[in-house]
């Protein structure tokens, strides 16, 4: 197995990557909150992390809406779920905490579904971004929330004295009933 890691610039500010053999299994911002401790990161190598920051630079500038990155995500079986949920999340759309709880069959663990999200290896690409308050409100987002105002924003989405002024996504299990 071989570890490597990049450093780039982003229209959000510098982004770390790490790929494992040809997995990305981690994409984060340098400075952010919620960073692993035990994270192998390997050789530093610039190139390794060439199609993620292209599909970024597509990501920013509103060309690209899905990404197509061979993933590798590690975590609880807990957090996996999660972050599939936040995967299954449309461009363009925000969730609240309670809705991705629901979504992950937990609808009495709004603070361990946040915590998941928090700590999702893979911001932008599994789109943490996309979950807020239930009143719309934007709350907390480990790449700061100027990074999440400005990722809805590039998605389409109006966001003013930080909240989303947009319909947050029904309930998929109350329209199923």
């Amino acid at each position: 197995m071989t570890t490597r890691h990049a450093h780039f610039e982003s229209p959000v500010g510098p982004m770390f990557a790490v790929v494992t053999d040809d997995h990305l299994v981690r994409l984060s911002m340098r400075d952010q909150k919620h960073l692993p401790t035990a994270l192998d990161t390997g050789t530093e190598d610039p190139g390794v992390a060439r199609d993620v920051r292209t599909q970024l630079e597509e990501y920013f500038s509103g060309e690209r809406r899905a990404f197509d990155l061979n993933l590798q995500l590690r975590g609880t079986p807990f957090q996996l779920r999660v972050w599939t949920a936040l995967s299954e999340i449309p461009y363009g759309e925000v969730v609240s905490y309670s809705e991705l709880a629901r979504r992950v069959d937990r609808p009495s663990s709004v603070r361990a579904v946040a915590m998941a999200n928090a700590r999702n290896p893979l911001m932008i690409i599994v789109p943490c971004h996309r979950v807020v308050g239930s009143n719309g409100s934007l709350t907390g987002y480990a790449g700061g929330l100027d990074v999440k105002r400005r990722l809805l924003e590039i998605e389409g989405l109006d966001v003013r004295s930080d909240n989303v002024v947009a319909e947050i996504a029904p309930s998929t299990h109350a329209e199923a009933r």
